[in-house]
């Protein structure tokens, strides 16, 4: 059985380049909605954020402190290790959207240990039904394609600002970003301040505001005036433009 992905080989992401590596990967509970993980990422919901049903929980070897955050993996279950419960040539592409902490009791998401904990839709499109619930994979960084414009939900009060940036083309993982309101008029770098959210103390209320992304692999991009001076806390705004 073969499954078609979605995704181009990402090179030069993390020295990876386009080998594949050794990994595991578990799934989440059936009880959980797939829909709902945002997890240490933040997404409030991951069909909102852009990322549909295809995600999965990375450990600390891969989360990065969640820089990690909205980057995308193509899985392969490893036929060759376990004939028995992975599909033969199956293929799939998950986001990173939250993180699969240690247990320091040689958990299976503990450093160095590279590993997945996948939704469930995700996983069961590489292994097969009834299985213990683990099986090794082969994985790589790929880009992500994304429908639409990125996406940037304003958070915070006043003079905190939170901003939840998701739905991200390319590598997917941002590294650094700024904004630009229509008073400051020069780009102000924000900080993260957990997974997909960034920090800025300036008070952009009434303000029309823009924003530049740097992704982990090195491609950075402008988005003018996506948020209008309208803007209330709680709104997402898409840009019109998307990184490739």
């Amino acid at each position: 059985m073969f499954l078609s992905f979605v995704g181009i080989v990402l090179k030069g992401v993390n020295g990876q380049g386009n080998r594949w590596l050794n990994g595991h990967a578990t799934f989440y509970g059936a009880n959980q909605s797939p829909t709902t993980l945002g997890g240490a990422c933040g997404y409030d919901n991951t069909f909102h954020a852009g990322f549909g049903i295809n995600t999965a929980a990375v450990s600390g070897a891969l989360f990065r402190g969640g820089e990690a955050c909205g980057a995308c993996y193509q899985l392969m279950c490893d036929y060759n290790l376990d004939p028995k419960w992975c599909l033969r040539r199956a293929v799939t592409t998950i986001t990173a959207t939250n993180f699969c902490p240690p247990n320091n009791n040689g958990g299976w998401c503990n450093l160095p240990r590279q590993h997945f904990d996948m939704s469930m839709p995700a996983f069961f499109r590489i292994a097969r039904q009834g299985n213990e619930g683990i099986v090794p994979v082969l994985h790589r960084r790929v880009a992500c394609r994304r429908r639409g414009g990125v996406r940037f939900t304003l958070k915070g009060q006043s003079n905190f600002n939170m901003i939840m940036i998701s739905n991200v083309g390319g590598s997917g993982d941002v590294r650094a970003a700024w904004l630009r309101s229509s008073r400051t008029r020069t780009w102000v770098a924000m900080h993260r301040n957990w997974g997909a959210n960034w920090q800025s103390n300036l008070d952009l209320r009434t303000q029309t505001v823009s924003f530049k992304l740097m992704l982990a692999d090195g491609k950075t991009s402008e988005f003018f005036n996506v948020v209008p001076s309208s803007w209330k806390f709680g709104q997402t705004f898409a840009s019109q433009n998307q990184f490739t």
